[in-house]
């Protein structure tokens, strides 16, 4: 059995003056609800023995972010093809993970992340699947219970869709801003 956790990257800021979006910081809303997420998975006691990144400035500032709530460090591999990547990319680098990580955290950008989940996990009367369709949130994690024994093996509506939590969930002040 093998646990793909996706953590989409905390909110970021679109007035800072940045002259690409790979540069975008995360703003003050952002680095909470990054911070919220650690502290949830650390009360999970959820544990990775994989971690794989986008270079991304907000995803590398999300990760430290939910390292501070998480109490220890998320040490990442960085993979440039997981910035602004497609479903398609994004089970190509799954089914390159080690065969010998089990519990993987994948850090990235929609709408790849929320494809990526609506690819493997079945179209059924499921809740939580529905929310991801709905709508996947900055900062939000959903975790993916694939029963393969090697990453290779990984295939649409193989998974099964076990947590989507938002940091709205777990504060309602990092929902959806009123504007």
């Amino acid at each position: 059995m093998k646990t793909l956790t996706l953590l989409r990257h905390a909110k970021s800021g679109w007035n800072d003056p940045v002259t690409r979006d790979f540069d975008r910081p995360l703003n003050p809303k952002g680095r909470r609800a990054a911070t919220m997420i650690g502290r949830h998975l650390r009360s999970l006691d959820i544990a990775f023995d994989h971690v794989v990144a986008s270079p991304a400035i907000r995803v590398v500032e999300t990760l430290g972010e939910v390292a501070t709530g998480y109490g220890r460090a998320l040490d990442a591999v960085w993979d440039r093809r997981i910035y602004l990547a497609s479903s398609a990319t994004l089970l190509d680098l799954v089914r390159e993970l080690p065969a010998s990580a089990s519990r993987v955290l994948l850090v990235g950008h929609n709408p790849g992340l929320e494809d990526l989940v609506l690819q493997l996990v079945p179209d059924c009367q499921d809740l939580l699947r529905d929310a991801v369709e709905a709508k996947y949130p900055t900062a939000s994690i959903a975790e993916l219970g694939l029963p393969i024994d090697d990453w290779a093996k990984a295939a649409p509506a193989g998974a099964t869709l076990d947590r989507f939590i938002r940091p709205r969930d777990l504060d309602p002040s990092l929902g959806p801003d009123e504007d």
